[in-house]
């Protein structure tokens, strides 16, 4: 269990859009939460590739061709 303190004025934005989507605000804070873990998650990825291009795999121009079916 979770409990969340809002600002009023996102308290207000969401009791609207739990309004008008019928939905409830457990499932609307579970989803949002949801894609903002992902967001996170991908965001960490990307610096890590950052931090260091060379601990991903590495293979030649011609191994990619053939591994994307490009040589025919």
């Amino acid at each position: 269990m979770l409990a969340v303190r809002l600002d009023p004025e996102l308290e207000a934005r969401l009791d609207a859009v739990v309004k008008s989507s019928g939905r409830s605000k457990s499932n609307i804070m579970r989803k949002a939460l949801q894609d903002c873990i992902d967001e996170l998650e991908d965001i960490a990825l990307l610096e890590a590739a950052l931090r260091d291009p060379d601990a991903g795999k590495r293979i030649s121009h011609a191994q990619m061709r053939r591994e994307l079916g490009l040589d025919a």
